[in-house]
């Protein structure tokens, strides 16, 4: 499931300011910082995105910087002042965003269980499955949730880092997929 436009474009820029006063951001750090902040519900299209971004420097509250085809933006100290004046509302959209997120991402997860247990079933119903089973598909489950975080944390690693994820992840399906 993929939300809608969540954000008014005022919501948006406010939340955009919020960003960079944390730290300065790429317009794709800024969208990857929402979806995360929304638990992966909610990604602001670049076409939201960009436009806010000119609009914030067309104001003054931002200012960006080239660095080859890629842009940084700051906050700048009238956005600073504006985001101040409206922190209430800010922190307000941003709560009730992670709020909707989890709420969807619990919803999502819940219902990806439940279809995997229908399928499990194979049309015997729930007194069919064995119990062994069950456990299997739970602990394969939980598995695959800390396997993904994992993954996850080493995103941002270093190119040998990430090199060295690949290829324990590669020798894992290897060995996963042998016959013994």
């Amino acid at each position: 499931m993929r939300a809608a436009k969540m954000l008014a474009s005022g919501d948006l820029q406010l939340i955009i300011l919020a960003l960079l006063s944390e730290k300065p951001r790429y317009g794709y750090e800024i969208i990857k910082q929402i979806e995360e902040h929304s638990s992966g519900v909610y990604t602001p299209s670049p076409g939201m995105v960009y436009p806010a971004l000119t609009y914030l420097e067309e104001v003054g509250y931002a200012a960006s910087e080239s660095e080859g085809t890629k842009k940084l933006y700051k906050i700048t100290e009238a956005g600073t002042e504006h985001l101040k004046k409206n922190r209430a509302s800010v922190e307000e959209t941003l709560d009730q965003l992670a709020r909707f997120g989890k709420k969807m991402a619990d919803f999502q997860k819940r219902y990806a269980e439940e279809n995997e247990e229908r399928e499990d079933a194979g049309g015997e119903g729930r007194s069919g499955i064995k119990a062994e089973w069950r456990e299997a598909k739970q602990e394969f489950r939980e598995l695959r949730h800390e396997l993904k975080a994992a993954i996850i944390e080493k995103v941002d690693a270093s190119p040998e880092e990430r090199q060295r994820v690949f290829g324990i992840l590669r020798k894992a399906i290897e060995e996963i997929r042998a016959k013994k």
